[in-house]
Formats: C-alpha cells, sequence, structure tokens
C-alpha cells in the first residue's frame, strides 16, 4: 500500500505519545484501545480473537469472512469432484489453517503420548554455502532444506503416502526457587522423531519444535514504519544496558530484494502475505502463486509424492489458491482485532506494569508503535498501538536456544513477541501453554526461561518480593 510521509508535526506527536511513561498511579491515555481505532470488544468467549478490526466498513468486512472461509476450508487430496478444495498434501501437518490456528489463538505441544502434533510443527535445515543471499545480506547465515524431508517434518499423508515422521516429545522437569519460598517447575522438551517413512535424517540436521502463534493483530504489525523498528536496534550494545537487538534481514520473494523480517518466532518472514504462502505450501501442501509447486515440501529424494496428482488449475492462477485467495487469506489474518484491554485501571494491575517497566521487560517488550499512514488501509492507517515488542532479534540464552539459524537469527536468538492478548490465552485455546515450542505451562515458567540478554530482568523477578510478583503476572494477564 502507498505510504503518505510523516509530517514534521506528526515526528514530534509521534515521539511524545509513544514515550514510556513514568506515572504508574492511573493508566495512561488510550491504554484500554491496544490496537487504536481497530481494537475489538473485550469478550468472555473463546471468540475473542476472531473478531474483525472495529473500524473496518461493511464492504471490507465482507472480504473479511470470505477470507475467514479460506482460513478455515478443509482441503481434500486430488483428483476431487471439489475442484477449489483439492490438492492437499500429498504431505502434510493439516487440512486448514484453522486446524493449527483454532480460534486463531495459540498452538500447543501434544498433551500425551497419544496425542497428535496438530498445531506443532518441527523445522529443518542443513548448513548450506554462500549464495546470492550472503553477499546482498550482511551476516545472513545460509541454509538449505533437510535434503530427503525437506523444511519441515509432515507428520501426515493422504492414502498411500506414508507420514515423514511421528514427533515424540519428553521433557526434564528442574524446579526453581523464588524469594520467599516460592518454587516453580520448569520442564525442558527433548524431541524425537519416530517412524520416519523416508530413511534416514542427514547427520548435521538441526530441528526446532514451534507451536503455531496466536493470530490476532498482524497487519498493525505489518504497518509499523521499518525506521521506528531499526531505530530500536543496538547490535553492538552502545548504550551499554546489556540488550543488543538487531533486525532480521530476509529475503523476499515477492520484491526479490533485502527486507525487515516481522514475522515468524525468528522473524524469518518480511509480510503476512509472504507468510500466509508459507504456511499454505509448508503445513498443507497447497500451492500458490509464490510456491506453485502442486506436491508441497516433498523433495526429490520422496518421487512418489513429487508424481501425485495436484490441483493446479488456470482458473487459480495454475496453483491450488490464486492470487485472489491468498489476499483473502492475507486480509483475514491481517485484520483479526486485538480485544480491548481488561482491568488496566486495577491497582495492582498498575503495580504490576510498574514492575514491567522497573524490571527492564520493556527494553525488548516495547510498549507503543505508531503505525504508518496507509493509502487504501484505513484500518492499520495511523493506529497507536500496544504490541509490546521491538519486533527485534535477542540473544535468550542457552535454555531456549534451538541452535537452527534463520537467515540472520542465530540459534540463540529469537524475535520479542507480542504480548497483546496474551492473558486471553486459556479463554481462547483452553490451555496456557507459552514460548516459541509451549514448554512454558504458565507466565511465570515463561518469564523463568528467560537468559542471555534477559537474564538480568528475569533475575529481578527471582527476587522479588511475592506481592510484585503476582502483581506482575496479573498486568500480564490484562493485555
Amino acid at each position: 500500500m502507498p505510504v503518505i510521509p510523516r509530517t514534521q508535526d506528526e515526528v514530534a506527536r509521534i515521539a511524545k505519545i509513544t514515550a514510556p511513561t513514568t506515572d504508574f498511579s492511573q493508566a495512561e491515555r488510550f491504554e484500554a484501545n491496544p490496537g487504536g481505532a481497530a481494537t475489538g470488544r473485550a469478550m468472555t468467549t473463546a471468540d475473542a480473537f476472531s473478531q474483525p478490526s472495529a473500524n473496518m466498513s461493511f464492504e471490507r468486512e465482507l472480504e473479511f469472512k470470505v477470507g475467514n472461509g479460506l482460513f478455515k476450508k478443509l482441503w481434500v487430496s486430488s483428483p476431487s469432484s471439489t475442484l477449489a478444495s483439492d490438492g492437499l498434501g500429498p504431505l502434510y501437518n493439516a487440512r486448514s489453517c484453522q486446524r493449527c490456528h483454532l480460534k486463531d489463538g495459540r498452538g500447543h505441544p501434544p498433551e500425551s503420548p497419544a496425542d497428535a502434533a496438530v498445531s506443532m510443527i518441527v523445522r529443518l535445515s542443513v548448513l548450506a554455502g554462500e549464495d546470492a543471499r550472503t553477499k546482498e545480506i550482511a551476516e545472513y547465515i545460509a541454509t538449505a532444506p533437510e535434503p530427503t524431508y525437506g523444511g519441515q517434518i509432515q507428520d501426515f499423508g493422504i492414502a498411500g503416502h506414508p507420514a515423514e515422521a511421528r514427533l515424540a516429545i519428553t521433557y526434564e522437569e528442574r524446579e526453581v526457587e523464588l524469594a520467599g519460598g516460592e518454587v516453580v517447575s520448569l520442564r525442558k522438551p527433548a524431541l524425537a522423531l519416530e517412524n520416519l517413512g523416508y530413511g534416514p535424517l542427514h547427520p548435521e540436521v538441526m530441528t526446532s519444535l514451534r507451536v503455531a502463534p496466536q493470530m490476532i493483530g498482524l497487519g498493525l504489525l505489518d504497518a509499523i514504519p521499518a525506521a521506528d523498528i531499526l531505530a530500536n536496534a543496538d547490535p553492538e550494545d552502545a548504550d551499554g544496558d546489556g540488550i543488543s537487538g538487531r533486525a532480521n534481514i530476509v529475503w523476499s520473494e515477492v520484491h526479490d530484494r533485502p527486507m525487515l523480517g516481522r514475522f515468524g518466532v525468528k522473524a524469518g518472514a518480511p509480510s503476512v502475505w509472504e507468510q500466509s504462502a508459507g504456511a499454505f505450501h509448508g503445513d498443507i501442501g497447497i500451492s500458490t502463486p509464490l510456491h506453485p509447486t502442486g506436491f508441497g515440501d516433498c523433495t526429490v529424494a520422496q518421487p512418489a509424492c513429487r508424481a501425485a496428482p495436484n490441483g493446479n488449475t488456470p482458473d487459480h492462477d495454475d496453483a491450488e489458491i490464486g492470487r485472489l485467495g491468498l489476499e483473502l487469506v492475507s486480509f483475514y489474518s491481517s485484520n483479526l482485532a486485538v480485544p480491548a484491554r481488561r482491568d488496566y485501571e486495577d491497582p495492582q494491575v498498575l503495580r504490576g506494569k510498574q514492575m514491567f517497566y522497573e524490571t527492564g521487560c520493556t527494553s525488548c517488550h516495547r510498549p507503543k508503535f505508531v503505525t504508518h499512514r496507509l493509502d487504501g488501509q484505513p484500518e492499520q492507517s495511523f493506529q497507536l498501538i500496544w504490541p509490546y515488542t521491538d519486533l527485534l532479534l535477542h540473544d535468550m540464552g542457552e535454555g531456549l536456544a534451538d541452535n537452527r539459524p534463520e537467515a540472520r537469527a542465530t540459534g540463540r536468538e529469537w524475535r520479542t513477541p507480542p504480548l497483546w492478548g496474551i492473558g486471553l490465552t486459556q479463554q481462547v485455546s483452553g490451555h496456557s501453554y507459552f514460548l516459541h515450542d509451549g514448554r512454558a505451562r504458565s507466565l511465570m515458567e515463561a518469564i523463568l526461561w528467560h537468559g542471555g540478554e534477559a537474564q538480568a530482568a528475569r533475575d529481578r523477578v527471582v527476587e522479588m518480593p511475592k506481592p510484585d510478583r503476582d502483581a506482575l503476572i496479573r498486568f500480564l494477564e490484562s493485555l
């Protein structure tokens, strides 16, 4: 969308309104609406993440609903009498977007050894030599898909095509004692890939467990000016605060050039559109104009998969979902409203907010931004938003490391996740599992896994009096 440049007056106003507060005696102005004018209603049902942007016109809401239909669509294998829905797999993780992002919320790891791993995937890669990207992008770490299994494990297959593997996850528990005698147990996952369907993995394969993230506010994150995100980067820690956020610079297949990464747990995708196309390709095995091969993530080591019938058709731009369908899904994903805050004026919540700021959490979880002025995209245009993220990469320590790089992100670096809506996870998704692989079973466990650049802030939480820790959690639950 065309961007309308900011005036000098607007730049000054934005700097003033996004400056961190120092007054915790009362809520800030506009704090109740974390998504600006697009903020959705506060709801007490599991549909809290499934509302359209509140400032959307009736006509555009119709597009949102069509996109929702495509998001929920159950794909079937080819050939099929339902030509608009065939092309599944042949290898896949889920039959629809909604199966992973149930109610547009957060995924979870398997609940038991017998539970399928829907809403959790395993990314795969191996190190590669220099290529055009390493020459174009400084500090780019070249990787390639695993030669036999591709970019991720697909744990389902259509009839006649064995699944690639079964995910088996076990946990090692350890206890952490907090000030005042409270004890919290942390669990660390260990992954095993059982029943490999196509032979052994590469001996130097790198793996990363991922659960599906919540879907709210994506269009607003896409609308934050890149310059505002880059202004918070401090790769050499020039200010000496121990925080050295770095931008992930990734290659955009759409624009054929390097761009700022914003989406995914390591900021590996530059836009909602490319993230959506990648999910269709890798998770469901559905081709798009960006990934036009009808066999999804299948490799040359899986010839039967590559030779299987597919649903590519001229009616869908020689893909299984065409440009219009992908744009509608992206529009839907970009306009899932961030719900209004709850209890933001409560004294305990305000105390917890003060703890959040004074502990140093806002060094990475930046509270506020103002989005671009966008011509033709009114829902996200010039909104004061409260995502609590800087969208930058941070070294989170060895405890959280997956040791798998992605573009410029190292195996210890992760994008700061947005915190808006985090307090509604149980209500929407029916669980309270957090972090990239769902290992944390509570917000406190998630905090205690912070290491690396966040170690000092984590230690301050450990040392807090229990009433202050309780207030901190209450603040997070209000987001």
